[in-house]
């Protein structure tokens, strides 16, 4: 039986993706992928799916409004926490839903973060370059709009299962290594950096996040002598106006502006799934410090599935309440048990 998830309404940002196209950046390319890979693994546990071949409806600050068609279809929703609901009962973020055949899934505004991920069991998509993912920037794919039609599998499980997933969604401190161009830029610039109060600006993408702050500009005696060399996701470019810019999963190749540093890979999503407005700080680290991050990360991402726990539903949240045997063997205060014993 073939099952299909229709996309009745699409939100602005709404995509595919998966973990990217790692190893084509000196084709011009790079990795893209889902902006929160944590998500995407999470989603995987959830539906105790492989994580190798996960793919997500990634969702830029809203979701949309689905329906199953054909078969009921087994989801999940990972990321940032939106405001979700089937047919108008309120659903759990961080957990596994069954969205029943003809029932309409409606997501809504994030209530923190900025990407939202909708799993499907079964959900597939062609392959370009070795992915499945839409790399908008580089005109691979596009946007999922209204009426798209997704092939999926009818539901293998029943849902009810949950992880308990940390908050990487309100900013905070981000560590940072040296860059290629840290050296060339004053000592006193440095320590600015890391005792600087910035904010993610509004005007972010899948290609980067521009730092906003209070107070001049970091700038380095180097700044217009620096010629285009390749760039990487992470990297902290000092653009034209000072401030700092986090390059992301779909940044350019190759690049200009000076580094000042770069940011970890293990605190990369913390600055995607920021949401506007939300602080920033930056604190330089050692290699060793970031590569301890990094296997603890990977270490936690593999833990997933043995993460995944039913959830205990609310009784407020169970619309057939009423309909459950809720009490059995139940003793009258009035009967006398011994009374029909022998004596």
């Amino acid at each position: 039986m073939s099952a299909v998830l229709q996309i009745l309404t699409a939100g602005p940002g709404l995509s595919l993706q998966d973990a990217g196209r790692p190893g084509l950046l000196s084709k011009g390319l790079s990795r893209g992928g889902a902006m929160d890979p944590q998500a995407l693994a999470e989603g995987a546990a959830l539906l105790r799916s492989d994580p190798g071949r996960a793919l997500a409806i990634e969702m830029a600050g809203a979701g949309g409004i689905f329906r199953a068609e054909g078969a009921d279809l087994l989801i999940a929703l990972t990321g940032a926490p939106m405001t979700a609901e089937i047919d108008g009962a309120r659903l759990h973020w961080s957990g596994s839903h069954v969205l029943p055949r003809g029932a309409t899934l409606k997501i809504g505004g994030a209530l923190k973060g900025s990407y939202g991920y909708l799993s499907i069991a079964g959900l597939d998509a062609p392959e370009v370059l070795g992915a499945r993912s839409a790399h908008i920037s580089g005109g691979i794919g596009g946007r999922l709009q209204s009426g798209d039609r997704l092939t999926c599998r009818p539901a293998p499980e029943a849902g009810g299962m949950m992880l308990a997933a940390d908050d990487r969604f309100s900013g905070g401190e981000i560590r940072i290594l040296p860059s290629v161009q840290t050296d060339q830029f004053a000592t006193d610039t440095l320590a600015r950096l890391e005792t600087t109060a910035f904010y993610k600006d509004a005007r972010a993408s899948r290609m980067g996040a521009r730092m906003g702050h209070d107070g001049p500009g970091f700038s380095s005696d180097a700044h217009l002598a620096i010629l285009s060399e390749i760039i990487v996701p992470g990297d902290v470019q000092v653009i034209g106006d000072g401030s700092p810019f986090v390059l992301l999963n779909e940044c350019q190749s190759m690049g200009g502006y000076p580094r000042i540093a770069t940011v970890i890979s293990a605190d990369l999503t913390k600055v995607a799934q920021a949401a506007p407005g939300s602080p920033i700080r930056f604190r330089f680290v050692t290699l060793a410090e970031a590569l301890s991050a990094r296997t603890s990360l990977d270490k936690y991402l593999k833990s997933l599935p043995s993460r995944v726990e039913p959830r205990v539903r609310h009784p407020g949240d169970i619309a057939d309440l009423l309909s459950y045997q809720l009490v059995s063997g139940v003793i009258s205060a009035h009967h006398d048990t011994h009374e029909h014993e022998e004596t």
